[in-house]
């Protein structure tokens, strides 16, 4: 899969997952020599306010922090950028708070997630990154000067607190998680989200008619069952939609002829506002109905449940 499209995959997808537990910011711009973070995050409630669910991506929203997807193992140099970019944000934090003649704290200074389907041995050994002892394989922590973790996917553990990472893995392991990922309660929140997320990714390389690769291929392949669900539930929404359209005109023809007969024609201005009231509102009026006398009764039902919505409303 070409880099430019795992990025933007990537990105959309921690957007997806962070947005609602704080500040995100895509793209965010180094001065100097041109150079973006890709993904910026900085948490807005409190962790122990986070849902357990997330699992790994909890830990990483306790700090603000940069987060760096690779689609390969990254080189040398590209973790040094990635060092740059974390620098440059640390010491603008650090500005921040001089200014505002605050003490930050270390513990408290962004830090840098590097995110990456597999890790070489080489590049950890001269990161000088560690794994912690009793902790998840594949996460491997820098010297606390760096405040940088770096995440081989490939080697995390196969349970649900590494899931929502291993979705941004490659080949089998990325096969595994979305299967993981349709086989989680339909009720799940993040399930349906991330589906979406991902048709909407498949849909849009068939509308774009963009040349693939293998792996692109192999993805597509890995997202059936999932376009497939979403296709079914897209039809029965639909059905369904149909269905309290077709009993909200019901009501609305049955009710026009009632009033008709209690209280003579009923004006193309009220006809217009009844059309809009929702099938609760339509069987209140139906009750009170039975109360009506004259259209002027019927207006000021009308006019009293307007105010009524518009004060309190669904």
């Amino acid at each position: 899969m070409s880099r430019i499209r795992f990025d933007q995959l990537a990105k959309q997808y921690l957007e997806g997952f962070l947005e609602p537990l704080g500040e995100v910011r895509r793209n965010l711009e180094i001065p100097g020599e041109p150079k973006f973070v890709d993904v910026w995050f900085t948490p807005r409630i409190p962790i122990r306010e986070m849902s357990s669910e997330l699992g790994l991506l909890t830990r990483m929203a306790k700090t603000p922090c940069l987060i760096e997807p690779f689609r390969n193992s990254p080189t040398s140099n590209e973790v040094r950028v990635c060092l740059l970019k974390l620098l440059w944000v640390q010491e603008e934090h650090r500005r921040q708070a001089e200014r505002n003649d605050e003490i930050i704290l270390e513990k408290n200074l962004p830090k840098l997630w590097i995110l990456a389907t597999s890790i070489t041995k080489p590049l950890i050994l001269k990161s000088g990154a560690r794994l912690k002892r009793n902790g998840l394989t594949g996460i491997y922590f820098t010297p606390l000067l760096y405040r940088t973790v770096i995440v081989a996917i490939d080697k995390l553990p196969v349970t649900p607190d590494t899931l929502w990472l291993r979705i941004l893995g490659r080949d089998a392991v990325q096969e595994q998680a979305i299967n993981e990922l349709l086989n989680l309660p339909k009720e799940n929140p993040y399930r349906s989200s991330v589906l979406q997320l991902l048709v909407n990714w498949r849909i849009t390389q068939q509308i774009n008619n963009l040349e693939k690769d293998p792996e692109e291929e192999n993805l597509m392949t890995v997202l059936s069952p999932a376009y497939l669900e979403w296709e079914q539930r897209t039809k029965q929404e639909g059905r369904q939609e149909g269905r309290q359209e077709g009993r909200q005109e019901g009501q609305i023809s049955l009710l026009l002829r009632q009033i008709t007969r209690r209280v003579g024609e009923v004006p193309l201005q009220i006809r217009s506002q009844i059309a809009t009231l929702s099938i609760e509102k339509l069987e209140s009026l139906g009750e009170a109905l039975l109360d009506f006398q004259a259209i002027t009764d019927l207006s000021n039902w009308l006019e009293t449940n307007r105010v009524q919505s518009d004060s309190h409303p669904e």
